[in-house]
């Protein structure tokens, strides 16, 4: 699992450009970090108060006041800042993020995500989710292509309760990158290790290829 997750984080850190503030959630997100290019200068900004994350903490150099969204030790740059979160929310719903990655549940070809709760089970809290995926100017979902029971989390439509409604810009998962359009959902790449057929069959929503499908 931890392979599948790494590969998800590595080719969204691709997305990444010079200069971004960027937002990592909670999960496969947070991995992101640790693929972006030492040449690449990126703000990573978290809810919990920080901006100028870096890589998470090795042994024995944890500091107990950095942590990431996912309540792991982390790092900060020479540059970084400390803030409360009022001071974070300002900077999510005052549009100065680039971009969030943000992990889900499921995730549909019109763009809504739904990566806060499951009917019936306990529910950890919304968090800031809502706030980022109309906040940030580009909303990335970070997700394994499949439930363990083999269902599509990429939805016609979703069923579970939406976090955000027509706000995902790209999907990226360890089988495929689409990218969510008016017209629809376009895959754009396809992982070496699958074939398109695959992809397809593992994808509930209707899928429009690319004229330039790519492998990463």
């Amino acid at each position: 699992m931890s392979d599948i997750k790494n590969k998800i984080a590595k080719r969204i850190a691709e997305e990444i450009a010079d200069g971004d503030v960027v937002n990592l959630g909670i999960g496969i997100p947070t991995l992101v970090c640790d693929f972006i290019p030492e040449d690449v200068e990126v703000n990573i900004h978290s809810e919990n108060g920080l901006v100028g994350l870096d890589r998470e903490a090795k042994e024995g150099f944890e500091d107990k006041d950095i942590i990431n969204a996912s309540g792991r030790y982390a790092t900060i740059k020479n540059t970084g800042s400390f803030f409360d979160s009022a001071m974070s929310f300002n900077i999510i719903r005052g549009g100065h993020l680039d971009m969030t990655v943000l992990g889900g549940l499921q995730v549909d070809e019109k763009g809504n995500i739904a990566n806060w709760m499951i009917p019936n089970k306990l529910v950890p809290g919304m968090g800031g989710a809502m706030d980022l995926t109309v906040g940030a100017k580009k909303v990335i979902c970070a997700i394994i292509h499949q439930t363990k029971k083999g269902k599509s989390k990429i939805k016609s439509e979703c069923n579970l309760p939406l976090t955000a409604k027509g706000e995902v810009d790209l999907i990226v998962t360890e089988l495929a990158v689409m990218e969510v359009k008016k017209e629809g959902l376009f895959l754009t790449e396809i992982a070496k290790e699958t074939t398109l057929e695959e992809v397809i069959k593992k994808t509930e929503a209707k899928l429009i290829v690319s004229d330039n499908l790519k492998r990463f």
